[in-house]
């Protein structure tokens, strides 16, 4: 038998030329060309100069601050970076929010300085890209004023938060963050800036809550209130509006898509009004005044009528009976079948949701709503 010896496999010419192209350019699993030392020192500046938040805003408890450098645009002495900010507000969001943000820096003597801080275009602006921003922090609330904002004014509202939260509690048992974050903008018009509508959608109404419906991790929602509506509140209507708005951040993460507008308008209100002397007649004069003319509603308000920069009226009518409908079912099954109605409704179609939760329909429900809007307002 001849001696055993190596053998070493033979490659074809073609891949071999191929392999020994790709490793000399970039692509074909290869390492990606380094970006450009200008390129690195922006991206190294931006990091140095976002670890921590500016030192205007050391007032508000913020955690988890940084900036992630999207692109970097450099012309000459100057760059344009487009950023993430992400950030929470230590004690109130459960994960980082934040927005997108656009970056102008300058080069001098070798060093880059970011010089410019906004809103990346599209995009809504924090309230502090509004101007100063002043703190109050309340037993369950924390209340930014926008520039202008008398602190005396932020801590009644911080009050009237910190009584909402133990209502919201008490008409929504399940588990919560129990605690709001308020902003109170320096005009209606930084309120619409924030929002990003026209303000004229918000003229007269006390205040509004943002954030995400559905049960995934999401920052904590913001009431914004309205600076020059919620002030010509009575009492008794500022703690309507905070406890309404606050019911909707216990209940964000059981609310969802297939959630309808009447159950989570209607039950925000309900909680906001448990427990007062309120009756439907004082708390509903706008269906009132249609039920009286024979205008009854043909069934419970549907999405559509919940839209902003309609019919006011309508708009009355719409919460007024969802607020009512939410009221007659509480009195039928209990609070506890209102609360199974609403987690059922934001896993299910209402029909399946009003036999599981209920074991009741959508037509015995709305039948017992008139009835109950002719006993009570007619």
């Amino acid at each position: 038998m001849p001696p055993a010896r190596s053998v070493r496999p033979v490659l074809p010419v073609v891949p071999v030329l191929w392999l020994l192209l790709c490793l000399l350019l970039t692509g074909c699993g290869g390492p990606a060309a380094p970006r450009d030392t200008g390129e690195q020192d922006v991206r190294r500046a931006v990091a140095a100069w976002s670890r921590v938040p500016p030192q205007r805003l050391a007032d508000i408890p913020l955690e988890d601050w940084s900036y992630e450098v999207g692109s970097v645009r450099r012309d000459g002495a100057r760059a344009t970076v487009r950023a993430e900010l992400r950030y929470r507000l230590a004690g109130y969001d459960s994960s980082p929010g934040g927005s997108a943000r656009e970056l102008t820096l300058a080069e001098a003597d070798g060093q880059w300085r970011v010089t410019a801080d906004r809103p990346a275009p599209g995009t809504l602006p924090q309230l502090w890209d509004q101007g100063p921003v002043t703190v109050v922090e309340g037993a369950h609330s924390l209340v930014l004023g926008g520039e202008g904002q008398p602190p005396a004014t932020l801590s009644g509202i911080a009050a009237e938060a910190d009584r909402a939260v133990p209502a919201v509690s008490a008409a929504w048992p399940k588990p919560w963050a129990g605690r709001v974050v308020v902003l109170v903008p320096g005009s209606l018009e930084r309120m619409a800036e924030l929002l990003g509508r026209p303000a004229a959608d918000y003229r007269g109404m006390g205040a509004v809550t943002t954030g995400q419906v559905g049960a995934g991790p999401a920052p904590a929602d913001r009431v914004v209130v309205n600076p020059e509506a919620y002030p010509q509140l009575t009492e008794r209507g500022r703690g309507v509006i905070l406890t309404h708005e606050a019911t909707h951040v216990a209940t964000r993460a059981a609310t969802t898509a297939t959630t309808p507008l009447w159950l989570s308008e209607g039950f925000a209100d309900w909680a906001a009004y448990r427990g007062g002397d309120s009756t439907p007649a004082q708390a509903a004069p706008a269906l009132a005044r249609a039920v009286r003319r024979g205008e009854l509603p043909a069934g419970l308000p549907a999405n559509e009528a919940f839209a902003f920069g309609g019919d006011p009226e309508a708009l009355a009518r719409a919460y007024e009976g969802a607020w009512l409908a939410c009221r007659l079912i509480a009195r039928t099954w209990g609070d506890a079948g209102l609360v199974r109605l609403y987690e059922a409704a934001g896993r299910d179609p209402l029909p399946v949701a009003l036999g599981q939760a209920l074991g009741t329909d959508v037509p015995t429900l709305t039948r017992a709503w008139q009835e109950s809007l002719r006993a009570d307002l007619g």
